[in-house]
């Protein structure tokens, strides 16, 4: 999808509210041609002959215009700004379903805070382009209505305008080219400088752990002024563009002025007439003024437009399926010669019910292993199946109803503790076998104590409890969960070990892990070198016979 084509889109989906607002704000701008029309007419008929009955009729008149003109200026303004506020609505609808969507690629090379630019920053200026359509319609009909007003006071005037106005149109169109350019790398800049910021918050303490903040700090303050400099470049384009089309336009409107002034001096119009001519004449410079400035929010619309469309154009990471999971799923997962990132020819099978422990010292391979399960990718070659069924044919979001795969640095969301854990399955179970509920005891108000974004208001190891107790009150029929337990100490790993086991007791569940704790638990324990296994057996067997695999885990 191009920028062009998501504009149209825009556009005709607000069609309704832009034909409306446009038809009031078109009765607006002839009710203001209409203005210094009567008050040529008053000097003409009532000034010039001194009838007080026909200055107040006319006077009258006047008045029930200026109402009409307040009326339709505020019924205009509210489907201009309805239209802008729905479409920006939709496009960060859009842009949210397209990173959210089951089959991936959207976020791929992409910051969190830059994707959160493009579903604010640039939605609202895309969804503004509606506004300034409405008001652009309106304008040209402005000019048009003052045009032909002009003609029926003289028709030099008349065509000045009629035969002046496209010229003058296309020299703002290629005006606003070096704007558009600059709002891009503008709006690019930002939202590089917002996903810094948001990643280095995120990290926080991390940083301060390793002493880190006067790099981060300085890493930051380059790309904002990066961003700034984009955004001074933007500003100078932006001042540049309007002021070249109000120097044009005002030229244009100075030569309409002085073409009626000669035509009254000669005589060729009356004082009403000039009158008349020289109120439309500054008239025409607020619709000129209004195309200044809809040529620049057409100019950032197009360029925000663009950086949208690269998004819900990217192509997936998974590709679709049709197929769905057995029903009931029973939980066997087979690995058949899966080439994938730093998994090579891995061969492995998973009984159905079976507590499992994987253990990869290289955390690449964890990694595709994890994505491999979640279906984020599919692997280059090979077969990761479920229940007989290659995951490649199944549906991407039938996947995730079947296989959850919890990952290590799982955000919690801003909200109560209750709110985060509540899943399919018994919250209490959960809450007791990953021990969160000795978290939520030790909170001001318990269950309903509410944490702040990703949770940062708790501490790393009360994090990994809440986010294991909410991967187990999913209650998945396969669930993956990597390293749940890396922040608390070893008592406490042992009992949610325990709790885990009692509690996933006959369904699939996979720990990737390193933990000895955990491992203890599991049923089986195989052990990934350089992408494929080398090694299986249980805890103990392992740690007795396997000298590589002692060294990964007790070290």
């Amino acid at each position: 999808m191009s920028a062009g084509q998501l504009l149209r889109r825009s556009i005709r989906g607000q069609a309704r509210h832009i034909a409306l607002g446009a038809v009031l704000a078109a009765a607006h701008q002839a009710g203001e041609v209409m203005v210094p029309v009567l008050i040529g007419v008053v000097i003409d008929r009532a000034v010039a002959t001194g009838n007080s009955w026909q200055l107040w009729a006319w006077l009258a008149v006047l008045g029930v215009v200026f109402a009409a003109l307040s009326t339709s200026f505020r019924l205009s303004a509210r489907s201009a700004e309805r239209a802008n506020e729905q479409a920006a609505h939709v496009l960060r609808v859009s842009v949210t379903e397209r990173v959210l969507h089951p089959r991936g690629g959207a976020d791929t090379g992409r910051l969190s805070g830059a994707l959160v630019t493009l579903a604010t920053s640039d939605a609202q200026r895309v969804g503004s382009v509606n506004g300034a359509l409405v008001w652009g319609i309106a304008a040209l009909l402005g000019i048009t209505t003052g045009a032909v007003a002009l003609l029926r006071v003289s028709v030099p005037l008349g065509l000045l305008v009629l035969l002046g106005t496209p010229p003058l149109l296309f020299l703002a169109h290629l005006i606003g080219r070096p704007l558009e350019r600059r709002s891009d790398v503008e709006q690019d800049r930002a939202a590089h400088a917002s996903g810094i910021a948001a990643d280095l918050v995120a990290g926080l303490r991390v940083l301060k752990g390793i002493g880190a903040e006067a790099v981060a700090v300085s890493r930051y303050r380059a790309t904002s002024r990066d961003s700034l400099a984009a955004t001074l470049r933007a500003a100078r384009a932006q001042a540049w563009n309007n002021g070249a089309i109000v120097t044009l336009t005002g030229v244009f409107i100075a030569a309409v002025a002085l073409v009626g002034g000669r035509l009254a001096a000669e005589g060729d119009i009356s004082i009403g007439g000039l009158v008349a001519a020289v109120g439309l004449a500054l008239f025409l410079l607020t619709p000129f003024e209004t195309f200044a400035w809809v040529n620049g929010e057409f100019a950032q619309g197009r360029a925000s437009a663009a950086r949208i469309a690269t998004v819900l154009a990217a192509p997936h990471t998974a590709a679709d399926g049709t197929d769905t999971p057995r029903v009931p799923v029973e939980g066997g997962v087979r690995f058949r010669s899966v080439q994938h990132a730093a998994l090579r020819d891995l061969h492995l099978d998973v009984a159905p019910g079976e507590f499992l422990g994987v253990v990869a010292a290289d955390p690449l391979a964890a990694s595709a292993l994890l994505d491999c399960l979640g279906r984020d990718v599919d692997p280059y070659s090979g077969t990761v199946e479920l229940d007989g069924r290659a995951l490649s044919e199944l549906d991407p979001a039938g996947v995730r109803t079947a296989i959850l795969v919890a990952a290590h640095d799982a955000d919690l969301f801003e909200g109560s503790v209750l709110d985060n854990v509540r899943g399919a399955g018994s919250v209490d179970a959960a809450l007791g076998a990953s021990l969160a509920d000795e978290v939520a005891g030790a909170l001001p108000q318990g269950l309903d104590t509410v944490v702040t974004e990703r949770g940062r208001s708790l501490s790393g190891g009360q994090r990994q409890r809440v986010a294991l107790a909410r991967a187990l009150a999913a209650d998945p029929p396969v669930l993956v969960v990597h390293d749940p337990t890396t922040a608390v100490d070893t008592v406490t790993e042992a009992r949610i070990a325990a709790g885990v086991r009692e509690l996933r007791r006959g369904r699939t569940t996979i720990l990737v892990t390193t933990s000895p704790a955990l491992l203890a638990v599991t049923d089986r324990v195989v052990v990934l070198h350089d992408g494929t296994v080398t090694a299986e057996g249980t805890h103990p067997d392992l740690v007795r016979d396997h000298p590589g695999y002692r060294a990964a885990v007790l070290a």
